[in-house]
């Protein structure tokens, strides 16, 4: 088992490749982790002192109850996000679920605007991407902030049991086993939605045929952890220690 220090600092690294791919602008945008064997939640806080998601260190990492309350000793000028719900809510529906992200890549936000689906493309150049087109990505209507439990359970059962949800007009909704999983497949539907986008500006883009589809489905990375909270391995792990190097490498020059 992790331990709490090492969860905050993995809670925090997701919170800077999000910002430093550009799915978290300033201090919009929020991870958390559950912390194993409690009732207990860490999470990306927000307040004065803060200096916006790319650049969240440890100590920006609270540790809250289940109901998004923070916990006692807290550091003064930080405080739950407004949104802490979308986490809480999640997280009391599904116990398969270890990390939630919510950030707001563009790209998606403008597809939910224009009711436009996300369509599978293409297979080989990124199938982790292609397979959530494939599977079907759910869209929760409101363009509100979902600062209640009850918005809260608005948006959980639009997730339901999916990996991840678009929000119309406001962002994406992202969950995992752990805190690398959730961040990476926020970064696989902001992919998708970037080809896709791209696409349109060509021409008329045209998914893949379906028995190609029914592959990449079927091939699948074989790394999820079995253990929840357990850093990915296989190309997923792979993947996210490239990520982890090109913030590293950004932050150092």
């Amino acid at each position: 088992m992790n331990s709490l220090a090492e969860l905050r600092e993995r809670t925090a690294r997701a919170c800077r490749v999000l910002g430093a791919l550009g799915l978290a602008q300033g201090a919009t945008g929020h991870v958390s982790s559950r912390v194993p064997g409690s009732d207990s939640i860490l999470i990306r806080a927000r307040g004065h002192d803060e200096l916006g998601v790319q650049f969240t260190q440890i100590g920006q990492i609270i540790e809250i109850g289940p109901n998004g309350t923070a916990r006692s000793g807290t550091p003064d000028g930080l405080e739950p996000p407004l949104e802490v719900y979308i986490h809480t809510q999640i997280y009391k529906r599904r116990p398969d679920v270890s990390a939630v992200v919510h950030v707001h890549p563009l790209s998606v936000v403008l597809f939910t605007i224009c009711n436009k689906p996300l369509l599978p493309l293409y297979g080989a150049y990124d199938p982790p991407s292609a397979r959530l087109a494939i599977e079907g990505i759910p869209t929760y209507p409101r363009s509100i902030l979902c600062d209640t439990p009850e918005r809260g359970d608005e948006l959980a059962d639009t997730l339901a049991m999916s990996k991840c949800c678009m929000m119309r007009g406001h962002g994406i909704t992202s969950v995992g086993h752990s805190v690398e999983e959730a961040a990476l497949t926020a970064i696989h539907l902001n992919n998708l939605a970037d080809v896709n986008y791209k696409a349109h500006l060509l021409g008329s883009p045209v998914p893949i045929p379906p028995d190609e589809q029914e592959f990449i489905y079927a091939d699948r990375d074989g790394g999820s952890p079995a253990q929840p909270g357990v850093i990915p391995k296989g190309r997923s792990g792979a993947l996210w220690r490239y990520y982890c190097a090109l913030v590293d490498k950004q932050e150092k020059s």
